[in-house]
């Protein structure tokens, strides 16, 4: 074989982080060696993977093109590495969520998770829509569960369960004993919001067609729990999903609004990088989560 699996790590890990000193800092080698495995690659094959622009590496055509198959490549040698080892073939996995089912569903999955298969060592990212499938096409997660649609061509989707936002208030505002809104009351509300870039203010935007653009909208948060703090303190209507609101429901300290002629149902999808290994830890992941259908 004209190639070792090290100068692979090496090509993968300064494709990430573009700059060789750091991919060799993370790979706990010396920056000298780093570069000598890097250039006995190109050189063995006569190519050039980078666009050396100052001290930043940027992958060049033919070094995104084979980045796929290195990481696919990498991924079936540790796992193999793993079997050799006499290991359960659990090894790690990198879950990515977004806010509401990172927050509210795959804690507990990753509890189960790890309850299951004491082995495995599974870790959670939780960040917004965009982010999470921009970390699973560049192989920094290797799962995700996300709340808005996706369309790229590097990514397969896979609807995963139903959902559904719900409009709610502080019991201290004028529509807490409404009921009902009709849209003259959802466009005199002010509304405290999820950021452009995350799922639930996709669903939001798509539900409240033709009326978004005269929305007053008087705060954008990142976070839910922040949003039911706002409402709370009657700064306007939230909309988040009924995962997130259903012990404020209970304990009243945030009251449901019906908004019956506006649809605000909405599906959670499970994204992979198209050609991913799925390693014994992403599949039984993956069970993990037909488990959690109806939960």
């Amino acid at each position: 074989m004209r190639y070792s699996l090290k100068q692979i790590e090496v090509f993968l890990k300064t494709a990430q982080c573009q700059n060789l000193t750091r991919a060799a800092s993370e790979l706990a080698m010396s920056q000298s060696a780093a570069s000598e495995s890097l250039k006995a690659l190109e050189q063995q094959f006569d190519i050039n993977l980078f666009d050396r622009i100052g001290k930043r590496l940027q992958l060049n055509d033919f070094g995104r093109l084979i980045q796929k198959e290195a990481v696919l490549l990498l991924e079936q040698a540790k796992a193999l590495e793993n079997a050799l080892l006499r290991h359960d073939d659990m090894g790690s996995i990198k879950i990515g969520a977004t806010l509401t089912i990172g927050n509210y569903l795959a804690i507990n999955m990753i509890s189960d998770f790890r309850s299951q298969h004491p082995g495995a060592n599974a870790t959670l990212e939780v960040a917004n829509t965009t982010q999470i499938a921009h970390k699973i096409r560049d192989f920094e997660l290797d799962v995700g569960l996300i709340e808005g649609e996706v369309s790229d061509p590097e990514l397969d989707v896979s609807v995963w369960r139903d959902d559904e936002l719900v409009v709610f208030c502080s019991p201290e505002h004028p529509y807490a004993g409404l009921g009902t809104l009709t849209d003259k009351e959802l466009l005199e509300a002010c509304w405290v919001l999820r950021e452009h870039g995350s799922g639930t203010r996709q669903a939001f935007d798509h539900a409240m067609h033709g009326l978004i653009s005269q929305l007053d909208i008087t705060l954008e948060l990142q976070h839910t729990e922040a949003i039911k703090r706002a409402v709370e303190a009657n700064m306007g209507l939230g909309c988040l999903s009924r995962v997130a609101l259903q012990e404020s429901f209970k304990r009243g300290t945030l009251v449901p609004l019906n908004v019956p002629h506006r649809d605000f149902k909405r599906k959670f999808y499970i994204i992979l990088r198209k050609g991913k290994y799925l390693s014994s830890s992403i599949q039984r992941w993956l069970q993990l989560c037909d488990a959690y259908l109806h939960h």
